[in-house]
């Protein structure tokens, strides 16, 4: 083998940082390394609860800045703390392994990120900005070791959890017991499923959270069940009219059926969508 892509895959192996390859956007790999695909999936989630809440444009436009900060510093932190483990795994989807990005630009963006995570979170209130750094910081615990842990689970429901909380404050008002509750289970379920296709590299990394504990056939109908009682507690919560519960309730069941049915990261998007039904649910019932 030839070219670019063999220089590239013999850095790797050899645990050396490739040099970014002329003419690619470092834009681009700065945007790769932010795991966009979750980032973006939170930010609108929370974008959906700042409407369902009743929030004033204004508001709803500060969580929504505060959440997205929050998202691209654990993006970012995740790749550069992962970055030898990567290496070592041959992870050629990883900008920083690749070359396709630059660890300096990424460690400045990533400051950038939590500076401003800070001041937003801030400005939604003492209660609010506490909780949702406390988010942020649950996930960081996450990338910086409790994902190789049995509870690897947890940063997951907190963070998920904690954002349903982070949103009514911003109103002055706790949320109701069924927005936690099914947004720890929707966190708990995206977990199990992030995880799956990544699950050799982190075997070879030394890497045992939940998921792996778990074992490659039991992680897509666990997570599964966890995700369709997510939207149960949901229905139960926001009483829908009944034809709008039935609809939301066969959406879940259909995209159930891909989460344990399918493979590589379509069923970790069908968790995604599963999410943002629910929480499309919220703004319907509101």
């Amino acid at each position: 083998m030839t070219g670019p892509d063999a220089r590239t895959e013999g850095l790797v192996t050899a645990g050396v940082a490739p040099e970014p390859a002329a003419g690619r956007s470092p834009v681009r790999g700065l945007v790769a390394a932010s795991h966009p695909a979750p980032a973006l999936a939170v930010t609108v989630l929370a974008g959906l609860l700042a409407a369902a809440q009743g929030l004033s444009p204004g508001r709803a436009a500060l969580v929504v800045a505060a959440v997205l900060a929050g998202q691209l510093s654990i993006g970012w932190s995740n790749d550069l703390v992962d970055l030898s483990r990567d290496r070592r795994a041959g992870r050629l989807d990883k900008p920083l392994v690749t070359g396709a990005g630059s660890g300096r630009v990424v460690r400045l963006a990533c400051a950038g990120a939590v500076v401003a995570c800070v001041g937003l979170s801030l400005a939604l209130g003492t209660v609010a900005g506490l909780l949702h750094l406390g988010c942020v910081a649950s996930a960081w615990a996450y990338n910086l070791g409790l994902k190789a842990t049995v509870w690897s689970w947890v940063p997951y429901a907190l963070s998920f959890g904690g954002l349903t909380a982070v949103v009514t404050w911003a109103d002055g008002e706790a949320p109701p017991w069924w927005w936690p509750v099914g947004a720890a289970l929707l966190g708990v379920g995206a977990h199990l499923l992030n995880v799956l296709p990544d699950l050799d590299d982190d075997a070879a990394t030394g890497v045992r959270g939940l998921p792996h504990r778990l074992g490659p056939r039991r992680i897509a109908p666990v997570a599964g069940a966890v995700l369709v009682a997510a939207s149960a507690v949901v229905l139960v919560g926001a009483a829908p009219p009944t034809v709008v519960a039935v609809a939301a309730a066969a959406c879940v069941l259909v995209l159930a059926v891909v989460v344990v049915r399918g493979s590589g990261r379509l069923p970790f998007l069908a968790a995604i969508a599963i999410a943002l039904a629910d929480a499309a649910l919220l703004v319907v019932a509101r």
